[in-house]
C-alpha cells in the first residue's frame, strides 16, 4: 500500500493500465485431490492441518459433513474413509480432537464483538457456516442416532456373549459381588484393596523381606472418590533370575495412553514368552531403556492420590519392583464364586462387549489390556454391584466354549467403517472414551452414554479449568460453554446495528470532481473494484462528490487503497468512508480483519467471467498451491457473482499477483473492450492484472 504522497501524481487517463481478471473457477476437485495426495506423501510436512475443497457456491457445512470430519480426525484413515468435502493432512499427527461449543452465541455475536475474540480468531483458522442447530446438536455432529443404553454397543458386534436369559435364575442376594459390596453403588475408596487383602494376594508391601529393593511410588496423598484412575499392564519374559519386565503401559482416564515403554531386562533372557507378551528378541535388541528408567518415569507421572488399576496387578507391580498403596484389581473386584477369578478377556467381552487378546495377533497388547482394566473399574463405579450381578457372569462364562466353537466375532473395524456408526460408538469399540465437559444446567444425550466421561461444572470458568486438566487424557473431547441468550428485542437491535455498520464500512465517498468531469468514466472506474449496491451523486458540496455503496467490504477497501489521492482531470480526489459512530474504529477493524488467520492466505478477485475457470485450470503453474475457491451466488437469482475469493496454503505471493508470467497471461482470455483499471495495489509487478485484497466478507464465514 503506497503512501499518499507517492500517489498524488497519478492520473486516471495517463496512468498505467491493468486489465480486470477474466472469470473464476468453481470445481476442480479432481485436480485438488491429486495435489492433496502428492502433498500427503511428502515426508517433511508433519503438522496436521485442514484444507478445504474448492467450493462451487456460497454453501454451508452440514451436520453430517462435520460428523464425517470429526470421525476421520479421531479414528484415522485405517478405520474410516476420508471426508468428502475437505482434506485433513497428517491425521496421524493429531494427539487430541477437541470441539468447543459456545451455547447461546452466534455469528452475530462473533462479529459484534470481533475485537474481543482475538484469540479465538487466531486459534481457529477455518470458519464455516452451519445450519440452525437441532434440539440435540451434539448428538448430530457425532452421529448419535438414538440414545444408547447399557449393553447396546456390545450387541452391535456379532458374536457377543449372550445377555442374561430368563432360563437362568439367580438370587442376587447370594451373588458373591453383592455379598461383598452390597446392592447399592459404591465409591472408589470402597473398591480399593485393603492392606490385609494386598498381603493375602501377595502384593509388594513396604517392610516385607521380599521387597527390600522395591521402589515406592511416593503416592501418599489423601484418597477420595474423585481420585484419578490409571490403568496399568506389564509384559514379562523369563530370565536367569526369574520373570523380568519387558513392556509397561499406563493409560489415563479417557483411554489416552500416557506411557508405553519397552524395557531391556538386566539378566539373560531364557524365554521371551512371545505367545503372551508379543515380545521377541528382534524387538528388544535396540532397546536401551532399563527398569530404573521406567521406575523414575512412572513416579514422575503419577499424582499423589493416583489409584492404579490392573488385572492381577500384584504381578505387574512385582515385575516393576515398585510399591503402590492404592490399587484396584479387576480380577478381585468382579468377585467370583469359590475364590476363582474371571479372565480379563472374558470380562472385556461380557461387560464391555469388545474383543481383546485376539488369537490372530502375536501376544497381548499391554496398552489394550491396561485400557480394558480401567474401563472395567469405571463400569463398576458407574453401574454398581447389582447391575453386574444381574449379568450373571457365571452363566455367561459357560458360553465361552460355544462361542469358540461357532463363528468368531465380526471384526471391530468392519463396524467402525459403517457410515452410520457414530463417533461415540467407534470410540467404545476401540476401547476409548469421549470427554464431555459442560455446566450443571445443561442436559444432553451424551451425558447418559456409558462410554462418555461427563464432567459437569457450576460456571464457565470451572469448565475451562477442568478442560485444561482433562483434555490431554482423552482422544476426543467436547467442551460446552453456556451463555444467557440475549432478548429478542436486543438481538434485533444488535442485528440492525451490525447491518448498518457493515453497510457504512462498505460505503465510500469520493471527490471532489470538476463540474465538467466525465462522471460516466468515473462511475465505471469505481464499479470495477467490485459489485456496487448503489451509487449517487452528492451535490450538497461546492464541487460534486460520489457516494458508492459496495456489496462487499473488500471492494470498498480496495477502492480506498487504490484511488485515494489520485489525480482525476487535474483534481486530486479523496476516497474515504463516511465518519459516523459506527465507522470510528473502521481502520482498526479492517486491520484486524486483514490479520485474521483465514484472511491471510485469501485473495479477493473482482471482474471474473465464465471462461476463467477452464483457462486457469489449464495453467498448472498458476493453480499450484491453490487450496480453495469461493464463488458466491446471488441468493435470489442463483447467478454467480462477478467476484470470488482464492485461498492458498501459504498466502498470496509477495507481489500480490499470483505470480503470473507473460506466457500465462497470453493463455488467458482477454478482457472486454473498455474495461480497464489504473494500477492499484500491485507491488513490484509491472504487468499484473488481478485486483487483490485479503478477504473480509463476513457473509462467507
Amino acid at each position: 500500500m503506497e503512501p499518499q504522497r507517492e500517489r498524488a501524481g497519478r492520473h486516471l487517463k495517463k496512468g498505467r493500465k491493468r486489465r480486470r481478471g477474466p472469470n473464476m473457477l468453481v470445481g476442480a476437485a479432481e485436480a485438488m485431490r491429486a495435489r492433496w495426495e502428492l502433498e500427503e506423501s511428502q515426508p517433511e510436512a508433519k503438522k496436521a492441518r485442514l484444507s478445504t475443497i474448492l467450493f462451487a457456491e456460497n454453501c454451508e457445512v452440514t451436520h453430517e459433513q462435520l460428523c464425517e470430519l470429526l470421525k476421520y480426525a479421531v479414528l484415522g484413515n485405517s478405520n474410516v474413509s476420508k471426508p468428502s468435502w475437505c482434506q485433513l493432512f497428517h491425521q496421524n499427527q493429531l494427539n487430541n480432537v477437541v470441539v468447543f461449543v459456545l451455547q447461546g452465541m452466534s455469528q452475530l455475536h462473533f462479529y459484534r464483538f470481533y475485537m474481543e475474540f482475538g484469540f479465538l480468531r487466531k486459534a481457529f483458522t477455518h470458519k464455516f457456516r452451519l445450519p440452525p442447530p437441532s434440539s440435540n446438536f451434539l448428538a448430530d455432529i457425532i452421529g448419535l442416532q438414538k440414545k444408547q443404553t447399557t449393553g447396546d454397543l456390545s450387541k452391535m458386534v456379532e458374536g457377543s456373549l449372550p445377555s442374561t436369559s430368563s432360563k437362568v435364575s439367580i438370587s442376587l442376594q447370594n451373588a458373591p459381588i453383592i455379598q461383598k459390596y452390597g446392592s447399592k453403588k459404591v465409591g472408589l475408596t470402597r473398591c480399593l484393596l485393603t492392606k490385609e487383602e494386598m498381603k493375602t494376594f501377595n502384593f509388594p508391601l513396604q517392610g516385607f523381606p521380599d521387597c527390600e529393593n522395591f521402589v515406592p511410588t511416593k503416592c501418599h496423598g489423601s484418597i477420595t472418590d474423585n481420585s484419578p484412575l490409571f490403568g496399568l499392564d506389564c509384559e514379562m519374559c523369563l530370565t536367569s533370575k526369574g520373570r523380568e519386565l519387558t513392556r509397561i503401559s499406563l493409560v489415563a482416564e479417557g483411554g489416552c495412553c500416557i506411557m508405553d515403554e519397552l524395557v531391556k531386562p538386566d539378566n539373560k533372557v531364557l524365554d521371551y514368552l512371545t505367545s503372551f507378551s508379543g515380545i521377541t528378541k528382534k524387538i528388544l535388541n535396540p532397546v536401551t531403556t532399563k527398569l530404573k528408567d521406567v521406575q523414575r518415569q512412572l513416579k514422575a507421572l503419577l499424582p499423589p492420590d493416583a489409584v492404579l488399576v490392573g488385572h492381577s496387578l500384584g504381578l505387574d507391580l512385582r515385575a516393576l519392583k515398585m510399591i503402590h498403596p492404592y490399587v484396584i484389581d479387576t480380577s478381585l473386584l468382579y468377585v467370583r464364586e469359590q475364590g476363582r477369578r474371571f479372565k480379563l478377556k472374558f470380562l472385556a467381552k461380557a461387560i464391555l462387549g469388545k474383543d481383546i487378546q485376539c488369537p490372530d495377533r502375536l501376544g497381548h497388547d499391554a496398552t489394550e489390556d491396561a485400557r480394558t482394566t480401567l474401563e472395567l473399574a469405571q463400569y463398576f463405579l458407574k453401574y454398581g454391584p447389582r447391575k453386574i450381578a444381574e449379568l450373571n457372569l457365571e452363566a455367561l462364562a459357560s458360553h465361552q466354549e460355544l462361542l469358540a466353537a461357532g463363528q468368531g466375532p465380526r471384526n471391530t473395524a468392519e463396524v467402525v467403517q459403517q457410515s452410520n456408526t457414530s463417533v461415540l460408538e467407534c470410540l467404545d469399540l476401540m476401547g476409548q472414551k469421549l470427554l464431555f465437559l459442560t455446566r450443571e444446567a445443561e442436559t444432553s444425550e451424551l451425558s447418559s452414554s456409558r462410554n462418555c466421561q461427563t464432567i459437569k461444572c457450576l460456571t464457565n470458568k470451572e469448565v475451562l479449568e477442568q478442560a485444561r486438566v482433562e483434555i490431554p487424557l482423552f482422544p476426543f473431547s467436547i467442551v460446552q460453554f453456556s451463555f444467557e441468550p440475549f432478548s429478542y428485542k436486543l438481538t434485533e437491535e444488535m442485528n440492525k446495528r451490525m447491518r448498518s455498520k457493515w453497510t457504512e464500512m462498505s460505503t465510500v465517498y469520493a471527490g471532489p470532481f470538476s463540474k465538467n468531469c466525465n462522471l460516466r468514466a468515473v462511475k465505471r472506474l469505481f464499479k470495477s473494484f467490485g459489485p456496487v449496491r448503489s451509487m449517487s451523486l452528492v451535490l450538497e458540496t461546492h464541487q460534486p462528490h460520489l457516494c458508492i455503496q459496495y456489496e462487499v467490504l473488500e471492494a470498498a477497501q480496495l477502492a480506498i487503497e487504490s484511488l485515494d489521492g489520485i489525480l482525476v482531470e487535474s483534481t486530486c480526489i479523496k476516497v474515504q468512508r463516511p465518519v459516523t459512530e459506527l465507522t470510528l474504529d473502521s481502520s482498526t477493524l479492517v486491520k484486524e480483519l486483514e490479520q485474521d488467520s483465514e484472511n491471510r492466505g485469501t485473495i479477493y478477485l473482482s471482474g471474473v467471467n465464465q471462461t476463467f475457470k477452464e483457462h486457469l485450470l489449464q495453467q498448472s503453474n498458476i493453480s499450484l498451491g491453490l487450496e480453495a475457491v469461493i464463488l458466491p451466488k446471488d441468493l435470489k437469482s442463483g447467478k454467480q457473482k462477478k467476484y470470488c475469493f482464492l485461498s492458498s496454503e501459504g498466502g498470496p505471493p509477495k507481489d500480490s499477483s499470483l505470480a503470473l508470467g507473460p506466457e500465462d497471461r497470453k493463455a488467458l482470455p482477454q478482457p472486454e473492450p473498455g474495461h480497464s483499471l489504473p494500477h492499484p495495489i500491485a507491488r513490484n509487478q509491472e504487468h499484473s492484472w488481478i485486483i487483490l485484497w485479503p478477504r473480509t466478507d463476513g457473509n462467507k464465514r
